[in-house]
């Protein structure tokens, strides 16, 4: 076919990753050549792990997941080259971000044509899951789905409009319709029935349950080879290596089935994969739950005229109706050796099975979906109103001011085996003065957040753990309270330590149990967290109280059904409410009689808490004290943040205290500000979390910056006569967190843009908002 195309441009992972949107992405690129070997097809492939892949030239271009820089480049990439149209392949777990939402970055920066194909379209999305879905819908040409489920999920539950929906079913090798004899002997022994299952392997696959199944089917058909081929899924093996296939060694030899069960580990190139295929007299996807809404290995197993017994995951139902393929209940073993039993014993109906289904899929092959994406490519292309000349290039005004990269050098640098020390001289550890809970609990903080922000960085994991030692061996469980302060030489220096440690702590906590990738690390917090909150009953300081709201809040995005955390943090937002409620004055909206340190924490909690509890009221004060907060620490003269100095504060009866101003007070503002605006959606909360960013780097009174980009680290506080040189853990870490809350911020702003923006008078959350899908940690 020839066409007015000149030059496309795929996104998406690519072989030789293993990964079926790779494999998806390769078999695109070859189906469009196929159709017109003269387009130019070019790929921009996603890394999941520092060093990429040997890529083929086809790759022009990579972007690493979670580096979120990177997809602002790719999107002036592309523009440069000026491809015809561009198409996506989405799903959520291949882009860096909450969710992916990193790729929206990318694609709002496009001046090409947008296809995108999602390969998840799910029911039950969260709000963040479904803005990102509605702003994919705003900036695509069509999104692209492969069932008719899909295509009713988008409209029903996304509302995406009837003309942005287009159908294209999963593409499919295009092969005859051949008995398995003839194929078999490349495989296995002519006289062997091969049942097979094949993809990637993890859990969810549930091939424990087909496992479980053989006894009946080889007690009748003792002929029978059940292989299960495909490599473990990558991030899987990462977390567990291959915990997952050796416990279903031991159970296949447990049932005495060991013998008729072939476990082909690895990723299997094209032809190999389709001479196992043609082998196989029955295919079987045993799959654990509905939530599936396209399968690549379903698709070509019913393209090559397989008979097929699966579970009724969503893209089983729609491919298997009309008996082209038989479906059993979900976690039933008996029921799949019934079904294949009788498939075997009924070759006449197997034969008719397999008919049906290899001639529903032929619209489906290779060439057929290339041919329907370069429909839509041209169809884009035509409505275009091109610009001539070189695609546009924003001045630095209009451009978006890029975030450094998060660098880890000096905490690393500071951290030993014990923890994360205090103090520097200039960028020299100093040991003297040992290590505290405070600075552990903050490095616990930015490990897992950096973690949660770049997970190919399986180090980060080794400094969590390292931090929440720390903290373990704080935790006193006589008084249920923690230590704060501990010596280089490994000697707690106090018995109980200050209420304020207690709650950075259990702030720390949160986050690790809410955000935490390690499936042992949360084991650990979640416990410390809860043998740690009772203390929380009698403690008097309004820090202690804002920073456990924080960790509370954090915790409950993997435990919302804890009815006790969310009495308490009930309990505790009343409680801060009414210090402020009852103390402060129409010129004093603060608690007590003094501007000291971490203040933005407070109206940060209160409308944390207020937003979880659905409290308009508490979330209104919160944005009251944030916004005196600002005009107090915003220099009138010049607009820069001037945060109260710790050499006199600020009381109630006096001035301002010019100096020292501390990295603290930037980091607290900063998570107030996108706490504001994840509650009002209104854009001068982003301005002012850049204001207050930009004094790290010399938007300040003294026009000195404060990080030192050669060292990673963060100089300790702003003098009259410059800046303090030394870059103590308190100074560094709260850098780290002003960008990681940054780059989070820049993530909320592309995915805010979707849709409308709530009233000023309306902040409720939907729980469901704040669960974290079980998928996100392995």
């Amino acid at each position: 076919m020839q066409s007015s195309l000149k030059s496309i441009a795929l996104i998406g992972t690519y072989l030789p990753r293993h990964c079926g949107i790779a494999t998806f992405t390769a078999g695109l690129a070859a189906a469009i050549l196929d159709n017109d070997p003269n387009i130019d097809c070019s790929v921009v492939a996603m890394n999941d792990r520092p060093e990429g892949y040997e890529y083929p030239p086809t790759v022009r271009f990579q972007i690493r997941q979670d580096r979120l820089n990177e997809y602002g480049l790719a999107a002036g990439f592309l523009n440069l080259g000026d491809p015809d149209a561009v198409c996506l392949q989405h799903e959520y777990g291949i882009f860096g971000g909450q969710r992916g939402g990193f790729i929206v970055e990318l694609i709002q920066d496009l001046k090409i044509p947008l296809i995108t194909t999602l390969h998840t379209v799910l029911r039950d999305p969260s709000s963040q899951e479904r803005q990102i879905i509605v702003r994919l819908s705003e900036l695509s040409h069509k999104l692209v789905v492969m069932s008719e489920r899909g295509a009713d999920f988008l409209r029903d539950v996304y509302h995406v409009p009837e003309s942005k929906i287009a159908l294209i079913h999963h593409g499919i090798p295009d092969v005859p319709f051949l008995d398995s004899d003839p194929c078999k002997s490349k495989v296995v022994a002519d006289d062997k029935i091969v049942i097979l299952s094949f993809g990637l392997l993890s859990p969810g696959k549930g091939i424990e349950y087909m496992v479980d199944a053989l006894p009946e089917i080889v007690n009748s058909h003792p002929e029978v080879l059940y292989f299960v081929v495909g490599a473990t899924h990558p991030h899987l093996k990462a977390e567990s290596g291959e915990d997952y296939r050796l416990s279903l060694h031991l159970r296949a030899k447990e049932l005495g089935v060991a013998d008729h069960i072939v476990f082909h580990g690895r990723f299997l190139e094209h032809d190999e994969l389709l001479e196992i295929i043609r082998a196989a007299e029955i295919y079987v996807t045993p799959y654990l739950n509905e939530a599936q809404i396209v399968s690549g290995t379903l698709a070509y197993a019913l393209g090559a005229g397989k008979a097929v017994v699966s579970t009724p995951y969503w893209y089983a139902q729609e491919m298997l109706a009309n008996s082209r393929g038989k479906l059993v209940p979900f976690k039933d073993h008996r029921a799949l050796a019934h079904e294949i039993n009788y498939l075997l014993d009924h070759p006449e109906e197997r034969l008719a099975m397999r008919r049906a289904a290899y001639q529903y899929c032929r619209p489906m092959v290779m060439k057929e979906m290339g041919c329907r994406y370069m429909e839509l490519c041209s169809e884009a292309k035509s409505q275009r109103s091109r610009a001539t000349g070189l695609a546009v290039l924003h001045t630095l005004s209009q451009r978006e001011q890029r975030l450094p990269q998060v660098n880890l050098k000096h905490l690393r640098l500071m951290t030993d085996d014990a923890g994360v020390l205090q103090h520097a001289k200039f960028t020299v550890p100093n040991r003297s003065h040992g290590y505290c809970v405070d600075d552990n609990a903050r490095a616990l903080i930015v490990a897992t957040r950096a973690h949660d922000l770049d997970r190919t960085d399986a180090s980060l994991a080794d400094l969590s753990a390292i931090y929440l030692s720390f903290l373990d061996d704080a935790f006193d469980p006589d008084t249920g309270r923690f230590r704060n302060f501990m010596s280089y030489g490994r000697k707690w220096l106090e018995e109980v330590g200050s209420e304020d440690s207690h709650g950075r702590a259990l702030w720390a906590l949160g986050v690790m149990t809410g955000w935490g990738l390690s499936s042992g690390q949360v084991a650990v917090a979640t416990k410390l967290f809860k043998n740690a909150l009772p203390a929380l009953e009698t403690f008097g300081d309004s820090r202690a109280i804002a920073f456990p709201i924080l960790g509370i809040q954090a915790y409950l995005r993997r435990n919302d059904d804890d009815q006790r955390a969310w009495e308490l943090l009930q309990t505790l937002g009343d409680r801060l409410s009414r210090r402020f409620t009852q103390y402060a004055t129409e010129d004093w909206n603060w608690h007590e009689d003094q501007l000291n340190y971490d203040n933005a924490r407070l109206p940060q909690a209160l409308m944390a808490c207020g937003r979880a509890i659905q409290n308009d009221d508490m979330v209104s004060l919160g944005i009251d004290v944030l916004e005196w907060l600002r005009d107090v620490q915003l220099n009138p003269s010049v607009g820069w943040f001037a945060p109260v100095g710790n050499q006199g504060w600020f009381p109630k009866s006096g001035s301002k205290a010019q100096y020292d101003q501390q990295p603290l007070e930037a980091a607290a503002m900063i998570g107030a500000c996108i706490e504001a605006y994840e509650c009002t959606q209104a854009e001068e909360w982003i301005q002012l979390a850049t204001t207050c960013f930009e004094w790290y780097l010399g938007k300040n009174d003294r026009q000195s910056k404060l990080y030192d980009h050669a060292s990673g680290g963060c100089r300790d506080g702003l003098q009259r006569d410059g800046v303090n040189e030394n870059q103590g853990a308190e100074s560094t870490l709260s850098y780290i967190l002003s960008l990681l809350a940054l780059y989070n911020l820049r993530e909320l702003t592309a995915i805010h843009n979707a849709g409308e923006k709530p009233e000023r008078d309306s902040y409720t959350v939907d729980r469901s908002d704040m669960r974290l899908k079980s998928v996100d940690l392995p």
